[in-house]
């Protein structure tokens, strides 16, 4: 099996294509970003999907069969200030691979990273939102990924590329950088380590979120192309809902010393869904797939990815090769 990863030195691509590889496909990377390790000479190329020449040339050589499409500007508070910028990626890009594709007459299954984000505030009887709901994103990213959803049914029924959309809700684990898990859990370790003083700066305490591995997101997008319907979108993500306040008692148990906690009012996000949890049912209808990774363990598997990062004052870069072999078993 091909297999191409757009978006392959980001965090969720890059344990995607050691997955896929640990499978036995041929896998070919590609990211605007070099990437940070877990490579070898041949399978990774630099190419900006908004670059409609260099992505076509790429896939008219490789001529993959499969497409984990992951490439996107992917940070709300961002796309807040470069609303443009996050559309042209998020939506130009998605057109791009798609009319790269159709141009080329290369026929390969596409599976598209949706998100939650488009789905926007849900009232509490509607949750666990499932796929049916209206989407009324809050910010930029989340119209962009609105477009990028529509435009992959589009292709799809214009042309028949087989496609699948995949509405990914938070996920997190070892190497995952800017997102709350992360930033928490470095802050622990630095207090641990004598760099930072025992108190943890914290913006919204009680908004919820189901989060799921990284490790299990991975395992479940490679089934969701052997066994989804073409045409079909699908929400997938963990079972839980967690606050921030859940999150720092899980880690406060993990750590040997007291830290105290500072909630900061202009750490708080202006907009902001109050619990954002997904209805996996139809996914897991077709794929038999359930979270395996809890989620105490995720957040220990940080702390030691932290320590080692920083222990070894080396710069805090996903290692996914290194992150997986420690997790091994997980």
């Amino acid at each position: 099996m091909k297999v191409l990863v757009t978006g392959a030195a980001g965090f969720i691509g890059g344990y995607l294509a050691t997955y896929c590889a640990e499978l036995g496909s041929s896998v070919l990377g590609f990211d605007i970003n070099a990437p940070q390790d877990g490579w070898v000479d041949g399978t990774f190329e630099r190419c900006d999907v908004r670059d409609f020449n260099r992505l076509s040339a790429i896939i008219s050589k490789f001529r993959p069969q499969r497409i984990f499409h992951l490439a996107a500007q992917s940070f709300p508070t961002v796309s807040l200030t470069r609303p443009r910028e996050t559309m042209d990626t998020n939506a130009g890009g998605t057109i791009n691979l798609f009319e790269s594709l159709h141009a080329s007459g290369v026929s390969a299954q596409v599976v598209v990273a949706c998100s939650s984000a488009e789905y926007g505030p849900v009232a509490s009887q509607d949750l666990p939102v499932q796929e049916s709901h209206p989407l009324r994103p809050l910010h930029p990213y989340g119209v962009s990924k609105v477009a990028q959803d529509l435009f992959a049914l589009q292709y799809f029924s214009t042309y028949a590329i087989p496609t699948i959309r995949i509405r990914i809700f938070k996920t997190t684990g070892p190497g995952k950088l800017g997102d709350v898990c992360s930033d928490l859990t470095k802050r622990a370790v630095e207090m641990e380590m004598g760099t930072r003083t025992p108190r943890m700066m914290v913006g919204n305490l009680v908004n919820r979120r189901t989060i799921i591995d990284v490790r299990d997101l991975v395992r479940a997008l490679w089934l969701s192309a052997e066994y989804c319907a073409a045409g079909e979108v699908y929400n997938l993500g963990g079972d839980e809902a967690y606050s921030v306040q859940e999150l720092i008692d899980i880690i406060r148990t993990k750590m040997a010393f007291r830290f105290d906690v500072d909630q900061q009012p202009d750490l708080m996000r202006r907009f902001d869904e109050l619990i954002v949890a997904g209805d996996n049912t139809k996914f897991r209808r077709c794929c038999a797939w359930k979270p395996e990774i809890q989620l105490t363990t995720t957040l220990s598997d940080m702390l030691d990815w932290w320590r080692a990062r920083l222990g070894a004052q080396v710069p805090p870069q996903p290692s996914v090769q290194k992150a997986r072999a420690r997790n091994a078993g997980c």
